[in-house]
């Protein structure tokens, strides 16, 4: 499998925002690695800045799991918006912004359904192929930055047994093998739009029915866990901030924070 530069993402690219492309062979985690260039991005006085790496040897998930990240297969990337013109409180909503991207840009370079399980994962045939994780640093009640890391299963044909039932890549679901720069760049120029929209209202109101349309857990029954509770509900959407808005047995809707709980459906992962 060849590999992924700088140069061939660039070219693969259809929009100069990105304005620094970093690409490296292997490193720990491109969050970390954004993280430590974040400085020298802000006195450079960059605005858009995309780490990319070949192999990550300790990928981060939410809640502190583990990403699986073997080399040459996938898509390991962090975006880093430097300065960007938000609230803090509404900087989480761009893990969404990025989970939409990616499923449109499934849809769109792969041509598979790609769709999303609340709040983040982009899920094919029931199963992960996408993982997203964003941090932020705050200066004087501003972001410094806000980097969104971004794991996508491109061309990964094994997996280890205790997430064979959980993940799959592109290239199984499409019987062969895709072009790395070329799905990534979709999802780059589609988070270009849904950002440009996002920064409009500083909320998910103009994106919302995109991503209600794609949203697997819509309308279904699902299981909320909660640290020491459980409950069912019909997931009915999300609210402007992110939220997902659901439904309980005597027509209550409540708001679920995506910090607080993790959502599954009934009988599966979906």
């Amino acid at each position: 499998m060849k590999h992924m530069t700088a140069k061939s993402m660039r070219k693969a690219l259809k929009t100069k925002w990105i304005e620094q492309i970093y690409q490296k062979d292997s490193v720990d985690s491109t969050l970390t690695w954004a993280k430590e260039e974040a400085e020298s991005c802000l006195l450079a006085n960059r605005n858009t800045v995309l780490f990319l790496a070949d192999k990550q040897t300790a990928g981060k998930g939410r809640f502190g799991r583990v990403w699986d990240s073997p080399a040459g297969e996938n898509v390991y990337m962090t975006l880093l918006l430097l300065r960007p013109p938000i609230e803090p409180v509404n900087a989480a909503s761009l893990t969404l912004v990025m989970g939409l991207s990616v499923a449109q840009a499934v849809r769109e370079s792969a041509g598979l359904l790609a769709g999303i399980k609340w709040p983040n994962d982009v899920v094919l045939a029931g199963k992960k192929i996408c993982g997203i994780l964003t941090e932020m640093r705050i200066g004087k009640e501003k972001p410094e930055y806000v980097s969104i890391g971004v794991g996508i299963n491109m061309n990964q044909t094994d997996y280890p047994p205790e997430l064979q039932d959980k993940a799959t890549s592109l290239a199984l679901q499409k019987g062969g093998a895709v072009c790395r720069e070329e799905v990534t760049a979709r999802v780059l120029e589609r988070f270009e739009e849904n950002y440009k929209c996002f920064l409009k209202t500083q909320d998910l109101s103009l994106l919302k029915n995109e991503y209600e349309n794609l949203l697997l857990n819509l309308n279904q029954q699902v299981r909320i866990l909660e640290k020491d509770s459980e409950s069912l509900g019909i997931a009915r959407g999300i609210t402007a901030s992110g939220e997902l808005l659901v439904e309980d047995e005597k027509g209550a809707v409540r708001q679920i924070l995506s910090g607080e709980v993790s959502v599954r459906g009934l009988y599966s992962y979906v």
